[in-house]
């Protein structure tokens, strides 16, 4: 679906809609378009929410548009890479580099998603000083895993989940790809390595094809591949929860918070989304048969928050992407803001209004979780 062209004459934020296009999650939802949204960052200004996610958390009849909407996030990370907004060596191998040029605004859009979820990643590693384990739920071609290898940074182990589908194609890339399975061998021990359509299982990383609909089986997977209850848990979901309907991702959330004594979850997903931009953005996934079966939960930063501690979480907090964008450190805004022009800042504003940085904990009072914040 091709961006339709913002005609000058109409005002700002109608022309704003008429060129929203998705776009893959920014901040992922993907999930990830991984919405910014799946797998994952937001979506573009009235152009459609341009962060949708790879994620496996919609109902039977949109489960495909769902998983379409990886490739378009996925794609948007790799034009922002490729520009400069952060490194990535990684993403190249699982996703081309789009012909078509992504606006400004969904670049800066992922780069904040991207940096805010990172930062809320190593707060935790730090807390537990990497006696953890790290589960991204509904995970796409998400390269985190690679990332925090390099940086020295890896959980006692790290689990990605996603649609059979998803994982296949990931697993695929990372069989015929030395770049990406020489480092899990790397920290493999002597057994045969497990990889076949659907999983892989190795000392430090899993890739699991589930339905997070179907929690006995999500559990019983993730037992198989070593998930240990008794360690601090990480939890990730980017545009992912927004796909299930209320009464699942509740589920989802419960089964989080009752599985694991010390654990953090870690959500990013739409939010604001009762007023025209968020119909807007609401219409256009329609159109790509995402529909969007969690959106009542995404009505305001409040909201948000009391979903979390509604189903099991302790303490709950939020902020939107415009908030989190204008707390990054201002070396960084101005780099980024040197790599290309943006000539709408209203563009910006009013998509990064329409996302959100969520963060949950329970237990882990003697390691400081409660004090993680961005």
């Amino acid at each position: 679906m091709r961006a339709v062209e913002p005609s000058p004459s109409l005002p700002s934020s109608r022309r704003l809609a008429g060129s929203l296009r998705v776009c893959g999650p920014p901040l992922p939802c993907p999930r990830w378009t991984q919405h910014p949204g799946t797998s994952t960052p937001m979506a573009t200004s009235l152009r459609t929410p341009a962060f949708p996610s790879c994620s496996s958390a919609s109902t039977d009849t949109d489960d495909e548009g769902v998983r379409g909407t990886c490739e378009d996030a996925s794609m948007c990370k790799r034009f922002a890479v490729s520009l400069g907004y952060w490194h990535d060596p990684y993403i190249q191998h699982f996703v081309r580099l789009s012909k078509e040029r992504k606006a400004p605004e969904i670049n800066r859009g992922y780069f904040a998603r991207v940096h805010g979820v990172s930062q809320l990643i190593k707060a935790f590693l730090r807390k537990t000083e990497c006696h953890c384990q790290i589960i991204n739920l509904g995970a796409g071609m998400d390269t985190t895993f690679w990332r925090l290898k390099d940086e020295d940074l890896l959980p006692r182990k790290y689990f990605e989940v996603d649609f059979p589908v998803i994982v296949t194609r990931k697993l695929h890339s990372i069989k015929v790809k030395p770049f990406l399975l020489q480092p899990i061998i790397e920290l493999h021990s002597e057994d045969p390595l497990q990889i076949d359509g659907h999983l892989l299982d190795s000392k430090r990383y899993a890739v699991i094809g589930a339905d997070l609909r179907d929690l006995p089986e999500l559990e019983e997977k993730l037992k198989k591949c070593n998930m240990n209850p008794q360690l601090p848990t990480l939890l990730i979901t980017e545009c992912v929860l927004v796909y299930m309907t209320p009464e699942q991702s509740a589920n989802l959330l419960k089964w989080a918070a009752s599985s694991f004594d010390t654990a953090m979850f870690i959500n990013y997903e739409q939010v604001n989304m009762d007023d025209r931009f968020g119909q807007i953005m609401i219409e256009n996934l329609r159109r790509r048969q995402c529909d969007l079966a969690g959106v009542q939960t995404c009505k305001s930063l409040e909201s948000q928050k009391e979903r979390l501690l509604s189903n099991g979480w302790e303490t709950a907090s939020a902020v939107d992407m415009m908030e989190l964008y204008s707390k990054l450190p201002q070396a960084e805004v101005s780099r980024i803001e040197s790599l290309e022009f943006l000539d709408e800042m209203e563009l910006l504003e009013q998509l990064m209004q329409h996302y959100c940085l969520c963060w949950a904990t329970r237990g882990g009072h003697e390691l400081g979780l409660k004090e993680i914040t961005y």
